[in-house]
């Protein structure tokens, strides 16, 4: 599978050395060379790419700035002939950040980069479809010698416990012996976040985040440094 690639700079000599080095990479594919950011906007409104080269120092609209109005953004990795622009590029979680004039090597370092992301989105994205479609409906959970009917809408978030987890719902604690990993594969992927390694929560459920903790009906959930990431880029998208 071929990346997509879309190249955003004002300078015609920088559209043209990425698109001789796109063309260079057997496992990369050009989908448009845009020379500003408003043109770029108008292609991302009717096409998908996988990674956006984006320079950041553009009349009108910065890259940084188109970066902004994007909801979902794909990869992205910065181009700038200005180092002092290095932090804004982690600060926006770019891939990678590409000084001027950029060697092939240093290109190829930076798209190896984009090319491992979008191999784990590829093997992700079928688990979390068999996530979903085997979660359609309730699920049966066995709680001591009963089985329980636990409806998904119902769940507030579930906790692990030293011996035992918790699936707690405004009326009940049910407290039961899978382990957190085969209640996460029996969840919809789309309603449920695993926040930390003892807390799995319903992102419908959530009232308010802050200072690294998540509070749902009264119980503050730490949000671990592990999970932090994944929380922020799950969030931010609702």
């Amino acid at each position: 599978m071929k990346i997509r690639c879309l190249v955003v700079d004002d300078e015609r000599l920088a559209l043209e050395v990425m698109e001789s080095y796109i063309e260079r990479a057997p496992f990369l594919q050009l989908a448009k060379l845009c020379s500003t950011p408003l043109e770029a906007l108008d292609f991302l409104s009717r096409n998908t790419v996988d990674v956006i080269f984006l320079d950041i120092e553009m009349p009108g609209l910065t890259g940084l700035q188109l970066l902004q109005t994007l909801k979902a953004p794909p990869a992205v990795i910065l181009t700038t002939a200005y180092p002092q622009f290095a932090v804004d590029a982690f600060e926006h979680n770019a891939v990678d950040y590409l000084l001027k004039p950029i060697p092939f090597p240093r290109f190829l370092t930076a798209v190896q980069k984009v090319q491992s992301l979008v191999s784990a989105k590829a093997a992700v994205s079928p688990a979390l479809e068999n996530r979903t479609n085997a979660s359609a409906g309730p699920m049966f959970i066995k709680s001591g010698t009963k089985t329980v009917r636990i409806d998904f809408t119902d769940i507030l978030f579930i906790e692990a416990r030293k011996d035992h987890v918790l699936i707690i719902t405004k009326q009940h604690k049910i407290a039961t012996q899978l382990s957190m990993a085969t209640l996460l594969e029996k969840l919809p992927a789309e309603q449920f976040l695993r926040v930390h390694r003892s807390f799995i929560v319903s992102i419908t459920k959530i009232e308010t985040i802050e200072r690294g903790r998540i509070l749902i009906e009264k119980t503050e959930i730490p949000i671990g440094e592990f999970y932090r990431d994944g929380v922020n880029e799950r969030i931010r998208f609702q």
